[in-house]
Order: C-alpha cells, then structure tokens, then sequence
C-alpha cells in the first residue's frame, strides 16, 4: 500500500476544499530519538519514540485554493521555486489530498518561529501544520489519530507534532502504517524546562531522510538501536510517570549519543557535530559534576537541547546568556 491509496480511504467522493485555513503546530524533542525507517514509503519507524512539545515555537501555515496550474509555496515570507525540495515536498503531500481533483492548485504559507532545517524539527512542526490546515480546507474531519498518520505521511516525527506535552510515537505492527502514530501522554511536568543552544543554525547538509537511510545501510552499530531504543523508552516513561529527572535526563543524554554514535559509524562518516556542539557537551559535562542538574539531548544537527528543572533557570541562564527556554507545562 502507498500514501495516495491510505489518503484516498478517508476523503470522500466530492472532497473539494471549501476554505481557506489557518493552523499552528509546535515544534517537539524527542527524548527517545526516531532513527531509521522499516518503510520508506510510508515513513514507518523501526522504533518507537518519545518526545515533549516546544508550545509556541513551531510553524504557522495558510492554505488557500488559488486559481492557477500549480501550487504557490513560501516559507517565512519567501516564495520557494517550485523545484525546491521544500516545495516540492509541500506539493507532494497536497497531492494525497486533492487527488479526486488533481487540478486544484494552492497558495501555501508557512512561517516557522525556529531554525528551519537545522536539527531542531521544523519539518516535524511543519508539517503538522499543513495537515490540519488540509483538513479544515477540504472538510474533511479527520480525527487526531487519522491527522497523525496523514501528517507522518508528509514527515515521520510530525505525527507527534499533532499534540502537545510529552507524546508517544507508537511504532505500530500494521503494514499499511494506520497504528504509527502518536499518543498524548496525560502526565504533566511542571517546572520541567528545555533550553534551545543554537550552535549552528544553517541548513544541515544531510538531511534526516537521507542521513537516516546512511546510517541503516553502513553502520553495523545500527542493529543494536532498536533494541537500546526500546529500553530507553521503557525507562522514559518510567521517568514520566514518578517525575524522576535524573532519570530522565540520563536517559535522553545516553538516548541521543547512541543515536548519533551509530551515524557516525556508518559510510561516510555522518557526523553532525560542530566544535561548537562538542564544546557546549562538555559545558554540560562539567557543570553536572559541579552539582548543576542539566542533560543534553540533539536531534540530527548541531545544536544542543538543555533540559533542566524551573530552579536550576537563573544559573543555566548565567552560564548560557541568549538561552532560549521553553516551559511546556509551565511553571
């Protein structure tokens, strides 16, 4: 099964967009990475994941019907070529949903409030965005679940972008996909903050498609991260559930240098540190041997994610001045 015969289950004979729509979704972390696809098509997992939701950092995005032959994308105020990869991937993912009317064409903008393409899921936020917009658009009432799985369609992790807080991607069994996607987990965490370390915010040269199909194919490392994902997330959740941060912190730390130790293990070396990544590590290395209470995760780019406690704020703030930080639960 592919992504037009899934899509084409769920819109209606007469599907036509009836609006224009508006929708935001945030940004997320993953603290238990996404990394590798069993299904290329269908952007299927190899593992399970677990990520929190940025709040208000993430994409905007309008959709309207325009009268034209193809689709107008912009992205933060600029209109893309049409043959751009961004543009391109827009205008594939519409097609899933005007496929009873292949003649529709759209007017796209799509405003992300953080680094696009920079290891710090705007993809994810993005296409999150896009979906639920197509679905006001087109009337079609799609539910979270079935909104997930169309938008992990567009982009794997932006299945958790459809909600907020600490989200589950569950890998699922099914061949055609329809149970990966994500879960909202009820438990909360107030006080529990993320700080945004930019070290580098230029567009990654291997994006994660790419870098992930690398990885999978070269690095014999690979094999064991399906099963250190599955543990780490059993633990995640443990670490949810009894508010335990020293837990969770190690855990996502540990979780996220696998990950990049099986990149750069495959062929060529896909590494996608900067000195200053590896710096700011050891920042976060001392620091926590100082008594400091801070963990680092990274997603596949350069910059670092701090997560801390609400009283460990003002001291991460003095040693990182230009942090940007981010109370998903609030205080």
């Amino acid at each position: 099964m592919n992504r037009a015969e899934i899509m084409a289950g769920w819109l209606p004979e007469t599907a036509t967009p009836k609006v224009s729509a508006e929708h935001f979704a945030p940004s997320n972390i993953a603290l238990c990475k996404y990394w590798g696809k069993r299904d290329t098509e269908l952007n299927l997992p190899v593992n399970a994941s677990l990520s929190v939701s940025l709040d208000q950092l993430g994409s905007r995005t309008r959709v309207e019907p325009i009268e034209s032959v193809s689709d107008e994308v912009w992205l933060n105020g600029m209109r893309q070529p049409a043959d751009s990869r961004f543009a391109s991937r827009v205008s594939a993912f519409i097609d899933l949903f005007r496929s009873r009317h292949p003649e529709l064409a759209f007017r796209v903008h799509s405003v992300n409030n953080i680094p696009t393409a920079a290891g710090l899921a705007s993809s994810a936020s993005g296409f999150a965005a896009l979906t639920k917009a197509l679905d006001d658009a087109f009337g079609l009432g799609l539910s979270p679940t079935q909104q997930s799985v169309a938008a992990r369609l567009g982009s794997g992790s932006a299945c958790r972008s459809l909600f907020d807080g600490f989200v589950e991607w569950q890998m699922g069994v099914r061949e055609d996909g329809l149970d990966s996607h994500g879960v909202r987990l009820e438990q909360t965490w107030p006080g529990l903050c993320i700080g945004l370390l930019k070290v580098d915010e230029s567009e990654k040269s291997v994006d994660s498609r790419a870098g992930m199909q690398r990885t999978k194919e070269t690095a014999h490392l690979y094999q064991s991260w399906p099963l250190q994902a599955a543990a780490d997330l059993s633990r995640l959740q443990q670490a949810i559930e009894t508010r335990d941060f020293a837990l969770l912190g190690s855990v996502a730390e540990q979780n996220a240098l696998s990950m990049h130790a099986t990149m750069i293990a495959s062929w060529p070396p896909l590494l996608y540190w900067q000195p200053g990544s590896v710096a700011a590590m050891q920042k976060v290395w001392r620091l926590r041997a100082e008594g400091l209470a801070v963990y680092f995760t990274m997603d596949a780019g350069p910059n670092l994610k701090l997560l801390f406690e609400a009283a460990s704020r003002p001291a991460l703030e003095a040693q990182f001045p230009g942090l940007e930080i981010v109370q998903p639960f609030g205080v």
